[in-house]
């Protein structure tokens, strides 16, 4: 499986429980804080929470170019096997 095939079960299988929001990195090393996201093959659409320094408020990327994905939610042990994830939550 390739790093975009990966990214993009991720994003069609996000779980109702996580919110829809979040900070995506790219492999470009730029940061996009994002309240929703919607797909179209291999393809990404974020609304950014704010417009860019040019006024852009949406963006489509291709998911080839996603390096990594920050959550700015607290996520639950429950919601994180839901995504996919195999482990246990540190004890507090």
């Amino acid at each position: 499986m390739t790093s975009a095939e990966a990214w993009k079960t991720q994003f069609f299988d996000w779980p109702d429980t996580i919110p829809r929001r979040g900070i995506l990195l790219t492999v470009l090393n730029e940061s996009m804080p994002f309240k929703n996201f919607w797909l179209n093959g291999d393809m990404l659409l974020l609304e950014r929470t704010t417009p860019d320094a040019l006024g852009g408020r949406f963006i489509i990327l291709s998911l080839d170019i996603v390096n990594s994905l920050k959550f700015i939610d607290p996520i639950s042990e429950a919601s994180i096997a839901e995504a996919g994830f195999v482990g246990q939550l540190a004890p507090v």
